[in-house]
């Protein structure tokens, strides 16, 4: 599947510099959230992380970038850096952040040698300047690269005047055509099942960096993009542990960050690792999944390693079909994302997923199946002899279809006819990949009782 790939439709502005200068506390002060983990730790950004701040009526995107002056031989630290320079060629802005409070250091001069080739507009931003009167700002004007902007990204002293700058030497464009807003999809599972190489795969493009290490990527990491005429936008997430495994500072931020992808998703892609049956942590997400309502596809992700062709093999999924069954709902797709099979399908199954996640059924129709199911498959009395009689149905809301009964008494809708009515409703209208709720309540009485 060739994905048309699109960053961003507004200005960009890229934060770069060497390890450690504060580039993701600027990020997090400008775009006037904490999205980007800050500790004290150099290497902690590795991917392009993306946020739109806005200063005065100007809306524009602001890249955050791990440190481009790293030691050269690891692999990982390569595609930071190659992240990084992918950011300088689509900015229109350069915030070049230096340490006021370290000085001018060797490391500072190779970024500025590489910056001044790429010929962006650009501005040297000396971070940690946290007293008016310090002067570890001035002998950046050494480097030759026009006005030095002394600022503290921490106690927000100077940023003010950094957004002013900013704004003056964004380049004029049209306004963007009125767009929807696109499908919110998180890419998510345990370490090491291949998310950021299905998410580059998606993308046509090494957008996140890919390492057979697990715990590669820590930040969720947001990329919008267009297929088909369909905007999306593709979260790509740290690999989520059991929680009794999760004990380092950055570790618990990233899980944290990928929890809260989830919450933000429209549709969630749980990628499970085909070379070995779904594990705990694996129904531990899909029920997190379930528990907040998102739509659910199943991408059995590195299919290659168990099949010589891209076509499913029921027998080789029968075990994971068992063990998601209480997800039944959620489509399976095969997936090889260094051989790229299963991407288109993957991308329909969350189109579908997503309409079927924000349908809403008109109340005539719904409650013509209801009466159907009923007709065709009647509840079990209880031992008093009652059973349920729903009168009527309406469905409130969307993302998830949320249906509202009402009945003579809540309390006689057993589970086993809760499941059968939401089985017979998934026929009815084509609810594949979302969940349904089903809320019964007791029906409002006016007049004499029935």
């Amino acid at each position: 599947m060739a994905a048309v790939f699109r960053v961003m439709s507004k200005p960009v502005v890229a934060i770069v510099g060497r390890s450690n200068v504060g580039k993701s506390t600027l990020f997090n002060r400008l775009v006037g959230q904490r999205k980007a983990i800050v500790e004290d730790t150099p290497g902690i950004t590795r991917d392009r992380l993306y946020a739109t701040a806005s200063w005065r009526g100007r809306d524009f995107a602001v890249v955050d970038t791990g440190g481009m002056a790293l030691p050269a031989g690891a692999p990982v630290q390569e595609q930071v850096r190659r992240q990084a320079e992918r950011a300088v060629e689509e900015a229109d802005v350069i915030l070049f952040v230096v340490d006021a409070a370290s000085g001018l250091l060797p490391d500072d001069r190779d970024v500025a040698e590489y910056l001044r080739a790429s010929r962006r507009p650009l501005l040297v931003v000396a971070n940690k300047v946290d007293h008016p009167k310090h002067t570890g700002a001035y002998e950046f004007y050494e480097l030759g690269l026009g006005e030095v902007i002394p600022v503290s990204a921490l106690h927000g002293l100077g940023t003010g005047d950094l957004l002013d700058e900013v704004v003056a030497l964004l380049p004029e464009r049209e306004p963007d055509a009125a767009t929807t807003p696109g499908i919110q999809v998180a890419a998510v599972g345990r370490p090491n099942v291949g998310k950021s190489s299905l998410v580059n795969a998606i993308l046509g493009e090494d957008r996140v960096i890919v390492d057979p290490a697990p715990g590669t990527t820590r930040d969720a990491i947001d990329t919008p993009f267009v297929r088909n005429g369909q905007s999306f936008n593709l979260i790509d997430t740290a690999g989520l542990r059991r929680k009794a495994r999760i004990d380092e500072p950055v570790e618990r931020y990233s899980a944290a960050r990928a929890l809260a992808a989830v919450e933000r998703a429209d549709v969630v892609v749980l990628v499970l690792d085909a070379s070995g049956p779904p594990v705990e942590q694996d129904q531990e997400i899909a029920r997190y999944t379930l528990e907040q309502g998102r739509a659910l596809v199943l991408a059995v992700n590195k299919w290659d390693l168990v099949s010589s062709t891209p076509k499913p093999d029921e027998r080789a999924l029968r075990a994971i079909r068992h063990a998601m069954r209480f997800v039944g709902y959620a489509p399976l797709v095969c997936t090889s994302a260094t051989r790229g099979w299963g991407i288109a399908a993957l991308m329909d199954r969350v189109v579908q997923a997503a309409g079927a996640h924000n349908r809403r059924i008109p109340t005539g129709p719904l409650n013509r199946a209801l009466e159907a199911a009923e007709q065709a498959h009647h509840p079990s009395a209880d031992k008093a002899g009652r059973q349920i009689k729903i009168y009527y149905a309406t469905q409130p809301q969307v993302k998830p279809p949320t249906i509202v009964l009402f009945a003579n008494d809540p309390q006689l809708l057993t589970e086993d006819y809760r499941r059968y009515l939401e089985g017979r409703l998934r026929d009815a209208f084509d609810f594949q990949g979302t969940p349904i709720r089903l809320v019964c309540r007791p029906r409002e009485r006016s007049g004499a009782q029935r």
